[in-house]
């Protein structure tokens, strides 16, 4: 796809410079923007795309991640977006003792109002924003995006602005970006919200002269900055003004929890230590369950249990990448996700664990174990 852009923007160019010269230069000109986020014309829009990296774990069977307005076309979506804008018009009231929470790089928006009420709210936030829903779980308070892309990213050069939007497509960021949205009960009438990013990259796979033969997607780096933009974002929805949700979200952070610990007991046999109460290792966990391969279908926390789905990535095989994988021909028994405990108990006032458990609740004392508490200390750590 990326290869086949640039030659797309080549020829674009010519044309592009044919045009200008036979204008006498009137219509071209240069525009910049200063929108960092803009996913309105990404996948949500353009509709069903293999160029887009699908997640690793295909939710469609499970009817709770059923987008709820049940549309099944583009046409469909709008028009339902449309009704529910229209259904809107009188501005949402705002919502009093909200605030931004930290804890070193990382912030949550913290809203004095029960989850069940803000959850409708939130949900249609993401698809104001461009963004269609692949988890939808009201029961377990969680929601995840389709992957989309951040047109903001690309620049608005003559080319573009001359040509104009009817081959827009053929520009590509090679990034693409999701969000999955996390409501936590911390007390009665509050509500905990945290917005984790995953990001996805496109590279050349070359051969020995450095010529670009393919591209593959991969996983890149996860950007705080996205999600505390869209954390502001969220708050003016909830009636803040911008001034004061970009404030909020621009204070300095605060000092970080200190790094969690792997413990290897045995072979095959470890825990994760940290030195922070169990209310904020229960938040810091999920976090790191959010930004790493795991799906949440359930939690208890009165018993620090988190419900998981994961899928290696090493049992895709990296010849073709980290999510094209997923078009091979390999049984599809390889893609399954297997479902673990991680469970996070108190071990005194100031300290916490972190036990990986297989499905039944018995301990994962194999290295499928070891090494999923190894991503999450990663994560942990960060």
């Amino acid at each position: 796809m990326m290869i086949v852009a640039q030659i797309l923007r080549r020829v674009i160019s010519v044309i592009a410079l044919v045009a200008c010269v036979g204008l006498g230069l009137v219509a071209c000109k240069s525009v910049t923007t200063n929108d960092t986020v803009d996913y309105k014309s990404a996948g949500a829009v353009r509709g069903p795309n293999l160029a887009y990296p699908p997640d690793l774990i295909t939710s469609q069977a499970d009817r709770r991640y059923v987008v709820q307005d049940g549309t099944a076309t583009m046409s469909d979506y709008n028009a339902a977006m449309k009704k529910s804008v229209q259904l809107r018009s009188n501005v949402l009231a705002g919502i009093p003792g909200m605030h931004i929470a930290r804890d070193g790089e990382r912030r949550w928006l913290v809203v004095e109002k029960p989850a069940p009420e803000l959850y409708p709210q939130v949900k249609d936030f993401w698809q104001e924003n461009g963004f269609l829903l692949v988890i939808d779980s009201p029961s377990t308070g969680i929601m995840e995006t389709d992957w989309a892309e951040n047109r903001a990213k690309i620049e608005q050069d003559w080319i573009r602005s001359t040509i104009g939007g009817a081959l827009d497509s053929i520009y590509d960021t090679g990034e693409r970006d999701k969000y999955k949205t996390r409501l936590e009960v911390s007390k009665p009438g509050e509500t905990e919200i945290y917005i984790t990013q995953r990001g996805a990259i496109e590279k050349c796979v070359t051969d020995t002269t450095g010529a670009c033969l393919s591209t593959i997607w991969t996983p890149r780096p996860n950007d705080p900055e996205l999600e505390a933009a869209f954390l502001a974002r969220l708050m003016e929805r909830l009636g803040m003004t911008q001034e004061q949700a970009k404030a909020m979200v621009a204070a300095p952070l605060g000092p970080k929890t200190p790094k969690a610990q792997l413990v290897q007991e045995g072979a095959n046999t470890a825990h994760i230590v940290l030195s922070t109460t169990f209310d904020r290792a229960w938040r810091d966990v999920g976090l790191a369950l959010d930004r790493s391969n795991f799906t949440v279908e359930d939690r208890d926390r009165s018993n620090g249990v988190y419900f998981v789905r994961y899928v290696n990535s090493k049992d895709l095989g990296d010849t073709k990448g980290f999510f094209t994988n997923l078009f091979s021909s390999k049984d599809d028994s390889n893609l399954k996700a297997k479902k673990y405990r991680v469970v996070v108990q108190k071990a005194d006032e100031n300290a916490s664990t972190v036990y990986v458990q297989d499905a039944d609740g018995k301990p994962e004392n194999t290295p499928a174990g070891t090494q999923l508490l190894t991503l999450l200390t990663e994560q942990l750590s960060r």
